[in-house]
């Protein structure tokens, strides 16, 4: 499993590298092709072209070895049964990743209903309109601002961009796992959730127990334990941690970006490890100043993440700050420009989305606000409908992974 996944992900980061060492350059040379990943052609290798959602089938497939090999699941002998887990449809393309353990005997013995269904179909429409209306409208902003040269952006664009990338991301990916979740209870399968308001966190630990928890989950129960967990001190806790969140930036993608995005939330794990900083508190500017520590870090996390070199991301976050020392007259538009009214409304509900504020509304038992909740969903999918069809080609983020 790991060799097909290494070969389709990172065979071709392996080809500019061996490239890069017959070239023969001086070190600085070197050291910045390596990292702008620049090949020379000499072996004259094809590129190979990622298959859509090759990392979250291959880690099903690891799943179910792992899980049948330690007992916590029974040998699946119907090729069809196991076949139907790894290509779950659903889920497939973009998660969330399922364990065998948590569907071995939904595949079997699930039970489908009228009841199940319904409730399949409000939650693909929630995690539709949150995919359709929000992230690809947060998409508009962002392409707009990214073909704009650095040195045009100035501080207020800059965190415009950065801050509408973060958004998009959520709501792409925490959209398209409401989807799956609906379409896998329509089904009869039920899968667990895979975000919790992440962008509530007041620590990087706490974010990550919030966002891609079945990554998360994962990681912690195939790398994390098998290592050792926390259990032989402090010093092999941390180095575990370290360990689990530089597979995390790999399994990403065969680029440096995400080789650095992965150190950058394992050094701020371990750093509040070390300082107790995710230890809950009952202060409440205490916590304020955690939550805007926290929302920084993941933020600049995603200039790291969606940035296509290191070079780029450095200077995109000293502009950010105001210390690329541009003049005001090198900025080509202010921030008026790529955000009208519209968006202004899509900024604010996005923002009261991302709060659990209707944590439960999908599950509301009074008659006549349920039937007010229909009618909204309904409108929900007319109008994610209609967006559809008239808007651009606009695929899920994760697609890339």
């Amino acid at each position: 499993n790991l060799f097909i996944l290494g070969y389709f992900k990172y065979f071709n980061m392996l080809v500019i590298i061996i490239e890069q060492i017959l070239e023969k350059n001086d070190f600085q040379t070197f050291f910045y092709n390596i990292l702008s990943m620049r090949g020379t052609g000499a072996l004259h290798f094809k590129e190979v072209v990622l298959p859509i959602g090759i990392s979250f089938f291959t880690f099903q497939a690891m799943s179910y070895v792992i899980d049948v090999y330690r007992g916590d699941a029974k040998t699946q002998k119907n090729l069809f049964d196991f076949g139907l887990y790894v290509a779950l449809f659903p889920q497939l393309i973009a998660g969330p990743i399922v364990r065998y353990m948590d569907v071995a005997e939904q595949i079997n013995y699930r039970r489908e209903s009228f009841i199940k269904f319904t409730s399949g179909i409000k939650r693909f429409c929630y995690g539709l309109g949150k995919k359709v209306i929000l992230a690809n409208t947060f998409a508009l902003v962002v392409d707009n601002i990214y073909t704009l040269d650095l040195s045009k952006l100035g501080v207020s664009l800059a965190i415009l961009l950065i801050v509408s990338y973060s958004l998009q991301i959520y709501y792409d990916f925490s959209g398209y796992s409401d989807m799956a979740i609906g379409l896998g209870l329509m089904f009869g399968f039920h899968f667990r959730e895979n975000f919790n308001y992440p962008l509530t966190s007041f620590s990087i630990t706490e974010f990550w127990r919030r966002w891609h928890i079945s990554l998360s989950t994962w990681f912690k129960q195939y790398v994390y334990i098998p290592l050792g967990g926390n259990r032989n001190g402090r010093k092999k806790q941390l180095g575990n941690l370290g360990i689990v969140f530089l597979l995390t930036g790999i399994w990403h993608g065969a680029a440096w970006t995400f080789v650095l995005w992965g150190i950058w939330h394992g050094f701020f794990i371990i750093m509040e490890k070390v300082t107790g900083l995710a230890n809950e508190t009952e202060n409440k500017l205490a916590n304020f100043f955690k939550h805007i520590y926290c929302i920084l870090a993941f933020v600049i996390g995603w200039v790291i993440f969606r940035a296509d070199n290191i070079k780029y991301a450095w200077d995109y976050v000293m502009n950010m700050f105001g210390l690329l020392h541009l003049k005001p007259e090198e900025f080509l538009y202010g921030m008026p420009y790529y955000v009208d009214r519209f968006e202004i409304i899509i900024f604010a509900t996005a923002i009261i989305c991302s709060v659990p504020l209707f944590k439960n509304i999908l599950k509301i038992e009074n008659k006549a606000a349920r039937t007010v909740l229909n009618i909204w969903l309904l409108v929900l999918f007319v109008l994610s409908s209609a967006t559809i069809a008239a808007s651009t080609y606009n695929p899920f983020i994760y697609f890339r992974f």
